[in-house]
Order: C-alpha cells, then structure tokens, then sequence
C-alpha cells in the first residue's frame, strides 16, 4: 500500500540524501501510459517529479500543436514538477553504424540515440528547435537529458554552449558547462519481456543496495514500464521506501541542494 503523505521525507536539512523520480519520453502519444502511476504518485505525498519531454517524439508532431498535452504540462508544473528537454524526435536517424561498438551501441543497446552519431550542426539545430518548442508552450528548460544517454563529443559540446544548468548520464548528474559530475546512479528497467522483467527486477534491489549512501538517487521510467503491473508495483514500493530516508526532488532541486554541498563534486575530463 501506498505510505500516507506524512510518511514521505519533504523537509530534510542540507546535506542528506535525495532522490528523483524521472519520467522518461514524456510526449502526447506516451503520456496516457503515465497518467495513473502519476496520480498513485500523487497519492502518497509531496513528490515532484521530472518529465523528460520529447517536444516531436518520432515525428508524430510538435508538443506546441497539442492543447490536451500542454494543459496536463502546464498543471504538473503548477504541482511543483520540471520539464526537461529530451531531446527533440527521439530517434537515431543518422547513417548506418560501421564499426562494432557503433553497431553495439546504436543498435543493439538503444535505435534511440539521437545525439550518438549527428554532426554539431545537427545538434545544435535539434536543440534549437526543442528550446523554441517549449517556449511556444511558456516552458523553459533547466536541464537536457539526451535519449539513451548517448552524447557524442559534437553534441556535448553543443549541449554545453545552450545554457543548460545539467546534464545526465547514467551513473552521474553533471553541472554545465563545466562538466562536473557527482554520483548519482539510476536506477532502470528493462520490461519488454518476462526474461527481462525477471534480471531486472534483481538488478535494481542489489542496485537500491549498493548505493544507499549515494548523495541522490534516480528512478528513471519509460512508458513501457507502465504496460506491467508488477513493474508498476516495483516503483510504487521503491518511491515509499526512498521516502522515509531520503528527500524527494526534481532533478534541479538535486542541483541546488547538491550545488551547496559543493565538495561533492568532481570535475569531468
């Protein structure tokens, strides 16, 4: 069952630990998939949330044409959640990888890594334009979290010119422009198949486990989750869990706190 709003950490001194439940691919066409795990969210307590908004998730049209997507935006906001940009289509459009670890990478780990393989140009345009999507619709973002992760050394470059308070990767948050990170590991499913669901499952408590003493900690979902109750249930009890230890924030709140706490930090090569 759910914790009681009470139950939930919401006024921790500086200096404890934090965690971020962060909504990935967040678009018109993924959003229902999200809306019931969001209000079970809402249910347990004061927890803001993340949402990783992909401003033309594979084409299927701009966030700025979608009056239903942006009023549901714009009440997130209001509760006290953050847009980040992801982004811009989602999708690895670039030419066919060559070399094994491009084909590892862009293939067998994600068809989604949009900033892996583009020039700066292209870069800096999909930033661009993602920027100019979310003012259409009165949004500014703090933050720019590229699909998979994946940045290659163009688009970092590009990612750190546009202003941009952080960035992410999977074991760290990083302030821009300088690249200084500090620890803090996501945790992720893979639920596309029973196997999977299965690994990661045990994955993720030894995960939760190993890095308890971690100054923040990330939930990172995707729409697929939502498809699979016991998947659901897996996030629900983590999110009451971290409560009652940690305190919960958006991801540029962690920035802030985190910021404070600055011999936390390292700086990135």
């Amino acid at each position: 069952m759910p914790a009681r709003p009470a139950e939930i950490a919401s006024d921790r001194r500086p200096g404890e630990r934090l965690f971020s439940v962060v909504l990935h691919d967040v678009a018109p066409s993924t959003w229902p998939l999200y809306r019931d795990f969001v209000k079970a969210i809402d249910g347990i307590g004061a927890i803001p949330l993340s949402l990783l908004v992909v401003p033309d998730f594979h084409h299927e049209g701009s966030i700025a044409d979608d009056r239903a997507f942006r009023a549901e935006m714009d009440a997130r906001i209001a509760r006290g959640d953050e847009l980040v940009l992801h982004g811009f289509h989602h999708a690895d459009e670039a030419p066919p990888p060559r070399r094994p670890r491009d084909v590892f990478m862009r293939r067998i780990y994600t068809h989604e890594g949009e900033f892996q393989a583009i020039a700066a140009a292209d870069a800096r345009v999909r930033i661009a334009n993602g920027l100019a999507a979310f003012a259409a619709c009165g949004w500014s973002a703090r933050g720019f979290v590229a699909p998979a992760w994946l940045l290659n050394d163009a688009s970092k470059r590009e990612v750190a010119a546009a202003a941009f308070d952080y960035t992410s990767d999977p074991q760290h948050l990083i302030r821009l422009p300088d690249w200084q990170r500090i620890h803090a590991p996501g945790l992720v499913w893979s639920a596309r198949s029973s196997w999977r669901r299965v690994l990661s499952r045990a994955w993720n408590d030894r995960q939760r486990h190993r890095h308890a003493d971690a100054p923040l900690l990330r939930l990172g979902l995707h729409p697929v989750d939502m498809r699979h109750a016991s998947v659901v249930r897996w996030w629900l009890d983590a999110v009451v869990t971290l409560g009652t230890t940690r305190m919960p924030a958006t991801k540029s709140q962690a920035l802030d706190r985190l910021v404070e706490q600055s011999t936390a930090w390292e700086h990135a090569a």
